[in-house]
């Protein structure tokens, strides 16, 4: 750890609560960065039109209220960073965050991953996990060099991960269930490295050892294809709070849900929750931008061993 930068707060989500929390902690002059693992993940992001955000005069899209939320916090001296983080160490001084990328260690954590996690659905995704089927095109793709793999998902984010398969393979099949991509006019899937499948879904992953094949279902005809396959990557979105990544480092609910105080602070002293990943009743923008505000004002008072919290009036 000698040499390495040691922040105030280490934010990890960079949704409305993420960057909410960057917003006023870096406006309070605290060392602030985001660990983000995609600008086009989560809820908000997947948001066609808001238009009852508070100081919002037109229907917006939510990536474009994100990018608005994401520039204050730059603006205000928060650092930004896209990467995945697949681990914590938070019980002692620093608390140190495990990312792709690397480590990143600070006096405060601030956990805003929201509320997208899903358990395993597809029949053998559970089993064969780490034997061929992946949540991580970044971390996996190396594996697959010349190797047909799967890319389950119609967002962004899967087209990205695809993208990334691509520099290692060119046997890719994209499976989307819906009847068309989130997203529009990305140059890999002008390529013949990808084999796009609208409105189809992935029924069940074979395999021994490892995966071996997949079941291909059409939602139109309901006919099944059995497809060989090396490699599943998933990115399917569900509503359970993403906290894999704690590997119950704090008090987790019976729902999963990271445990908070009115004040945002879990049980273990320095981290504070905020956002869909708190067991907070009602999941709207502006609840997860209360929140962030005020996980990060509460890492302030942390900081600085202060009795009361700083008000952060303009």
């Amino acid at each position: 750890m000698e040499g390495q930068q040691i922040y105030d707060v280490v934010i990890v989500g960079g949704g409305p609560a993420g960057l909410s929390a960057a917003q006023y902690a870096s406006r309070l002059n605290l060392r602030t960065i985001v660990l983000d693992k995609s600008k086009s993940a989560g809820a908000l992001a997947f948001t066609h039109k808001i238009e009852n955000y508070p100081g919002i005069a037109r229907p917006i899209s939510g990536a474009e209220l994100l990018d608005i939320f994401r520039n204050q916090a730059v603006t205000f001296g928060a650092q930004y960073i896209e990467t995945q983080v697949i681990g914590v160490n938070i019980e002692g001084e620093p608390k140190e965050i495990y990312a792709m990328d690397g480590n990143y260690y600070g006096k405060t954590v601030i956990l805003a991953t929201g509320s997208m996690g899903r358990k395993p659905t597809i029949a053998g995704e559970k089993e064969l996990l780490g034997k061929g089927v992946s949540y991580c095109a970044i971390c996996d793709a190396a594996f697959y060099r010349d190797k047909n793999v799967c890319v389950i998902g119609d967002s962004e984010e899967a087209v990205k991960e695809a993208e990334v398969l691509a520099r290692f393979t060119d046997k890719i099949t994209l499976v989307a269930q819906s009847n068309r991509l989130r997203v529009d006019g990305h140059q890999i899937l002008n390529e013949k490295k990808v084999s796009v499948l609208i409105n189809h879904r992935v029924t069940e992953i074979r395999g021994k050892e490892f995966v071996e094949s997949i079941v291909v279902h059409n939602n139109d005809t309901k006919a099944e294809t059995f497809m060989p396959m090396d490699g599943v990557f998933v990115y399917l979105h569900g509503n359970r709070p993403i906290v894999d990544f704690l590997n119950f480092s704090v008090d987790i609910s019976d729902e999963e849900c990271v445990l908070t105080n009115r004040m945002m602070e879990t049980n273990v002293a320095g981290v504070f929750a905020a956002g869909d990943v708190s067991c907070t009743e009602v999941r709207q923008v502006v609840i997860a931008a209360a929140n962030g505000c005020v996980a990060a004002l509460s890492a302030e008072k942390y900081i600085n061993q202060r009795k009361k919290r700083k008000y952060a009036w303009g």
